[in-house]
């Protein structure tokens, strides 16, 4: 099976003041936020990644662009416009302190599959689109490279708390259980049984042992030996 590497971007100008950017356009990066996807692209350079589908938002092409730049081979890039961030309506370009404050706030917190933002699209869309594109993605990447293929998908933070929700057999009321923080790294297989979730929300750790064959798609009894530690070099 096909391994998909779930990136959030990294730190924007609108996270960093508490405004909910949404698909505002032109929010990049700042200086945190390039640090935070440089790091994150120098975690991934030992691992020859097949693909790497993005948002078409600037500020997952920037974070996109700084992974890119670490890889030794030359994966297939595409952006996909069903990993864009949620369309939040009205409620895009105002500040979160603002919003909390909103009748609408706690359903979002509680019960985010009722939620329908005014003048956007609801929250069970929203999931249900990045699902559906991230599942397709794989099996198409899959079929061209093997069941080893590594790709990456760079997108935001409430598409890929969707995504992990679903592969955990999580309803979407319970995804705001999941945190997913810029520029981190979660990774999921989807096996032809079940999905399998290998990490959330890392942003530390060697991912070269991602190199190695994806093993069989039965979860082992008793949890397995894992992965090989990662190689050090002796001088």
């Amino acid at each position: 099976m096909a391994t998909v590497i779930l990136v959030r971007h990294g730190r924007t100008t609108a996270n960093a003041t508490g405004v909910l950017a949404g698909r505002t356009p032109g929010v990049g990066l700042d200086q945190v936020g390039r640090d935070q996807a440089a790091r994150t692209g120098e975690r991934l350079a030992g691992v020859p990644l097949v693909g790497l589908v993005s948002s078409p938002l600037e500020r997952c092409q920037q974070t996109s662009a700084l992974i890119l730049q670490h890889q030794a081979g030359s994966p297939v890039t595409s952006e996909n416009v069903d990993i864009t961030e949620c369309d939040y309506g009205d409620w895009q370009g105002r500040s979160l302190s603002e919003l909390a404050l909103e009748k609408l706030w706690p359903v979002v917190q509680t019960q985010p599959s009722f939620v329908v933002f005014p003048g956007g699209e609801s929250m069970a869309t929203m999931q249900a689109r990045s699902v559906a594109a991230i599942r397709g993605q794989d099996a198409l990447f899959e079929a061209q490279f093997g069941p080893d293929a590594v790709w990456v998908a760079v997108s935001h933070g409430d598409i890929i708390k969707s995504i992990l929700a679903d592969a955990l057999g999580m309803h979407l009321d319970l995804f705001q259980r999941i945190s997913v923080g810029p520029a981190s790294v979660s990774i999921v297989r989807y096996g032809p049984s079940r999905p399998n979730v290998i990490a959330i929300n890392t942003d530390a750790g060697d991912l070269s042992w991602l190199r190695s064959s994806a093993g069989g798609a039965d979860a082992p009894v008793g949890g397995g030996a894992g992965h090989a530690a990662p190689q050090t070099v002796r001088s």
